[in-house]
């Protein structure tokens, strides 16, 4: 696969220059990205070592005579967080999108696009405020260079569209759950612990996350659905802990309905035996 050149190329530039800069200028076409979806419209959930590939179609309007070769011409987009004052990260694809015609008109042509976004936690994601809401931007560059063994000149034109769409980066959690004593007998007092963590990405491991509403629920042996029993707050490094009377066989399990920053998630049934 050829790989994109915008995020090794302008990277670089996207750091010095802080998108401070105006962008647009004469040289500048007039494109349009428009009906930006990202991770189908999903939050874009990350733990500590897996990359997320997260998927975005658009539709991009350009000028009829502009070739976008992905060779020294290429359109794309991008994520941020901040704003283009301020860019505190941006994620970029890594291979050019793939675009197919949808529509022309004698001074335009119509592209409907699809491209990948890698979001690895140990390369692009650096601390807890990238957990959050993030920003699409459309991106346009054309790079000129010219290298020999004893000169080198580069010239580069570029242009990004902000705020398009949102999305939101979650820190992806984990639960555990464990009932005892197993088995036990019927009415006498059960201790059901667990913890709850969250990927924490400055140091690429899970944490306890504290002071944090989790939900007990119990499914009767035979049965297909979960009942609430009682909610429970985390406690030291995520810590969960509370006692229920044993009446009938089943699971036990902890639930978590997530934060603005940090995913859902649910613990497997630990199954009691009441004897």
């Amino acid at each position: 696969m050829n790989k994109l050149a915008i995020g090794a190329a302008l990277t670089g530039t996207l750091a010095l220059t802080g998108l401070a800069a105006p962008v647009a200028s004469a040289a500048t076409p007039n494109l349009v990205f428009s009906g930006v979806t990202v991770n189908k419209g999903k939050a874009i959930v990350v733990g500590t070592t897996a990359t997320v590939n997260v998927p975005v179609t658009y539709d991009l309007t350009r000028p009829a005579d502009l070739v976008i070769d992905n060779k020294k011409t290429f359109a794309a987009v991008i994520l941020y967080r901040g704003t283009l004052k301020s860019v505190a990260n941006e994620l970029d694809p890594e291979v050019m999108p793939t675009c197919t015609t949808t529509a022309t008109t004698a001074t335009t042509v119509t592209e409907h696009c699809t491209e990948t976004i890698p979001v690895s936690p140990q390369d692009y994601l650096y601390e807890d405020a990238d957990a959050g809401t993030w920003k699409a931007g459309g991106l346009y560059a054309h790079m000129d260079a010219t290298v020999s063994d004893d000169f080198l000149s580069s010239e580069t034109n570029m242009a990004l569209w902000g705020n398009l769409t949102t999305a939101k980066v979650q820190r992806a959690a984990k639960l555990t759950v464990n009932a005892t004593p197993e088995p036990v007998k019927k009415g006498r007092t059960l201790t059901v612990k667990g913890a709850l963590t969250r990927a924490n990405w400055g140091t690429g491991k899970y944490s306890g996350y504290v002071g944090q509403t989790a939900t007990l629920q119990f499914r009767a042996k035979g049965s297909s659905t979960y009942k609430t029993v009682k909610t429970v707050k985390s406690g030291t490094a995520g810590a969960l802990s509370t006692t229920v009377k044993a009446d009938a066989d089943g699971y036990y399990r902890y639930t978590f309905a997530g934060t603005a920053t940090t995913a859902a998630a649910t613990a497997a049934g630990d199954y009691v035996d009441v004897k």
